[in-house]
This record gives C-alpha cells, structure tokens and sequence, in this order.
C-alpha cells in the first residue's frame, strides 16, 4: 500500500486501527518527495530529521493509548512565509535567504498543538506576488499534470505536493487567488477562509488587508480538518475576528436541497476557455440534480476588481516591504559607501523583478498628489464591489463560478506580459477584495488533460455552507480521486 497517496482522515482510521504507525507514513511520504521533487521542485526546505521525531513521538502515545487530536502524526507542509521556529522562512527570496524565525505563526504553532509531523516548507512566487511560482528566486515549480506548465500561484508550491502526493496536507496563503487558482490549476481542493477567521500572526505580509491563511488538500474533508485545526480568534492578531468557530466536519453532509446556488453573468468571461466553461456550467447542472436552486445574480462592478487590487495590494506591500532595508535582518549588501546606498543595493539585489515592480506602483499610488486619484478611489470601488455580494446574498446562499478562466499555461508564456498574467486572478480577486470564503474543488478535465476548478464563494463566515456544496458535489462525482501520472 502506497502511503503516500492516501488522505489525512484515511491515514487517521489506519493509525487508530493500529494498522500502520506514524513513522511509516512520514517515510512513506519522504521517499515520495525523494522520488518526484527533482522533477516538480515543490519544496524549498524538507526537515527529514523533525518530521521522523516527531512521527515517533506520535507512535509512543498511540501505542500508552493516550488520546490524540484528529491531525496526529499526519504530515504536513507549510507554504514558506508562514514563521517556522528554527526551520527557514524565506518568501522564497534573496532577501530572506538565511532568515531563521525566532518564534512560530500561529497556525503552525496550533498545527503543532496537533502533533502533526512537519515535512518542510513550499515553494512560492516571491512574497506572494505572482500566479504561477515562476517569481521564486530558488526555482520554478511545475505541474505534476504536465512539467512543461505552471502549477498556479503564489502558492505553487503546495497546490504542486499535494497533487503529486509529496505532502498529505498543507497551507498557503490567498491574497488574490493564492490558494484558490493553484488548487484548480493542480485538481486538488484549496481554501481561502473569510478575512479575520484564521490569525495572520506570524505570516509575512504581503497585503495586510486581503492575506488570509488556508488549507490545500486532496478532499474536501481533510479541508475541513485542517480548518478545524488553525480557525479561531488570536489576540496577537488584531484582525483576528472573535467568533465562535463551529466544527466543520460537521458540515460534511450531501444535502443542497433547495440551496440557492447564484450564477454571476459576469465571471464566464470573454476569453475564458470553452473546456473550463463546459466543465464548470456541467457542474451547475450536476449540482442542480442534487437539488439545489440555481438563480442567475449580478457582481457588476467585478470587472473592475483586477484594477482595484493592483492599485490595493502594491500599494500595501510597498509598505509592508519597507522593513527590508538590510539593517534589522534579512540579506545585506557589501561594498557600499554610505547607508543610502547600502538601502539602495540591499533592496535592488535583495529583491526580485516583479517584487520590485509592485513595491514601484504601490509607492506611486501612495505619493502625494496620486493617493486620492488611486488608492482612495481604489478604496472606494472595493467597497462597491463588497456591496454587489451583500446584495448577491439577499437572493443566494452560495457563488457559483470557475476558479480560473484557462487551465495551467507553459511555464515562460506569460513572463513578459505582466498584465496578461495579473489577469489569471480575475475571477478570485473580487472574494479578496470582499473578504469572503471561497473553495476551489475540482471539476473535469480540459481535452489537454489539465485539471479544471469550481469555485465556490459564500456569506463572511459562513464556511459551512460552502463545505457542504463542496462535499455534496465532491462525493456524486469522482474529479478528487484523478490524480497525474508522475512515474
């Protein structure tokens, strides 16, 4: 039995039925990553010596009979920006090469609390800013369906282990589509929270005001899991929301009868893929057969989400990125005269092209004389473009569209042409920008045999609802269980 390519909540009932140990899963998925990272280059850390330590810690109270919460001895990776005490956290930059976190996230603090074993951490566009892993300053990370395309981005990296099952679960982050467009683009489940529900303590910020950490598995089931796992209010997080966080396995029940499920007009775009198409609008239809209500609703001011986002988080990160000077931490030029100049080479080496291209647009947004013509008026369309789902959710309790409008691109296509590639989150920005959960589920195939994504949006806090329509259509079709052919 190959371990590896089991789920966390299969691998759980094995190790309660005494069936296999902890040890034998972590070396059944370090020999897996031995086996297909050359080849899809997912990983920028593995921390082989850890993740078997704390897998035989995991094994000794299994075997006292001592009780375990649902994520013991599951391995698990992390997206690298999210602070790891004493394992690197690079963003997968220059400028972070060498950094070492005194302390860890609190959501790899809680998933320690689970007694989950850590394999490493993932590789990323750097700092989050990019949809196709090809920004890393370490390598560019491929699609298990097809080595020659990107796996989706920024969180590459974990959309990439998991599809080819050199991870069980993980985390990434979705500023724009971060977890939600690799997840289609690599056919496994990826989701983003509603802003406030999962603490951003200890994840490097890109933009403070639309990062949200969430789950990248094989089902919607371990989603729920994992969610389980790092939901919950943090005080050392003063986004971090104080409400109740329900059991979401709870939600893991096949019934959509008379759920209203809203198709927006304005998300089967011109340009969008007539495979991706077809497959999403089959997935209505699947969904409407198992007895949900589709009603067609209205998001108008979503085409304008792309322009507000790149004028919102550059502007963001251009001051979340101010910290990197060379002085406190992090990468340091040599050879320079004065500390002007030792800012000036630190940032231009330290950083990579399209950091500093974004860095570049969020400071001119922000300059005197631009902040009210942009950012302001950037502002204030985001608000317009909550208020076209608050009005959507009157009629609907769940948003039904496609995650990404194409399956994954060749790896070099988009490069050169920032704006085309900016455009691959046009359909997952709009939830950013109104801080809703959203899932990516997948869906179908394209006739090139490229993964296809549902996505699926909902209330703030209302991930419930959105797991249940997952689950619903997860278990009346078999998309989940495709899995690419890496041998």
């Amino acid at each position: 039995m190959e371990l590896f390519r089991l789920t966390a909540h299969e691998l759980h009932d094995k190790l309660r039925a005494g069936e296999i140990t902890s040890v034998e899963i972590t070396q059944s998925v370090l020999e897996r990553i031995n086996a297909v990272d050359s080849k899809i280059q997912a990983y920028v850390t593995v921390v082989e010596e850890l993740a078997l330590e704390q897998a035989r810690i995991v094994d000794v109270h299994l075997r006292d009979g001592d009780p375990l919460p649902l994520l013991a001895g599951i391995p698990v990776s992390l997206k690298d920006l999210i602070c790891t005490k004493g394992i690197p956290t690079t963003c997968s930059s220059r400028i972070l090469q060498d950094f070492v976190p005194p302390y860890d996230a609190t959501v790899a603090q809680k998933l320690n609390d689970q007694q989950i074993v850590m394999l490493g951490k993932l590789n990323m566009d750097e700092f989050a800013m990019g949809s196709s892993t090809e920004n890393s300053a370490f390598m560019v990370t491929r699609n298990p369906w097809d080595l020659e395309r990107i796996p989706g981005g920024s969180s590459g990296g974990a959309a990439a282990a998991i599809a080819a099952d050199a991870a069980i679960c993980a985390l990434g982050s979705d500023t724009g589509g971060s977890i939600r467009q690799p997840a289609a683009l690599c056919g496994i489940v990826g989701m983003k929270p509603t802003y406030g529900r999962v603490s951003r303590y200890g994840l490097v910020a890109f933009a403070s005001s639309l990062d949200q950490i969430g789950p990248l598995t094989k089902d919607v089931t371990d989603c729920a899991w994992m969610l389980n796992a790092i939901c919950g209010h943090d005080p050392m997080d003063s986004t971090s929301v104080n409400l109740p966080v329900p059991d979401f396995t709870q939600s893991l029940v096949q019934d959509i009868e008379d759920l209203r499920i809203g198709i927006p007009d304005e998300y089967f775009i011109e340009g969008m893929e007539s495979d991706v198409e077809r497959r999403v609008r089959e997935a209505i239809a699947e969904l409407e057969g198992l007895g949900a209500q589709v009603v067609r609703v209205s998001l108008p001011h979503s085409e304008y989400a792309v322009a507000t986002y790149y004028i919102i988080a550059p502007a963001e990160a251009s001051a979340n990125l101010a910290r990197y000077d060379g002085v406190r931490y992090g990468f340091r030029a040599e050879e320079t005269t004065d500390l002007i100049d030792m800012y000036k080479k630190t940032r231009s080496k330290g950083f990579g092209s399209e950091v500093k291209r974004r860095i570049m647009l969020g400071t001119y947004a922000l300059s005197s004389g631009f902040y009210d013509a942009y950012y302001l008026k950037a502002q204030k369309v985001r608000t317009l473009i909550k208020q076209d789902f608050d009005e959507a959710f009157e009629q609907v309790d769940v948003i039904v569209a496609p995650t990404s409008p194409t399956g994954a691109f060749k790896i070099g296509e988009k490069v050169d042409d920032p704006l085309q590639m900016y455009l691959s989150d046009i359909l997952t920005i709009p939830a950013n920008l109104a801080g809703l959960p959203g899932i990516s589920i997948p869906c179908g195939l394209t006739l090139q045999n490229l993964p296809v994504g549902l996505q699926i949006v909902g209330k703030p806090f209302d991930e419930e609802t959105v797991l249940r329509t997952a689950y619903t259509y997860e278990q009346n079709t078999d998309h989940h269980k495709q899995r690419p052919t890496l041998e």
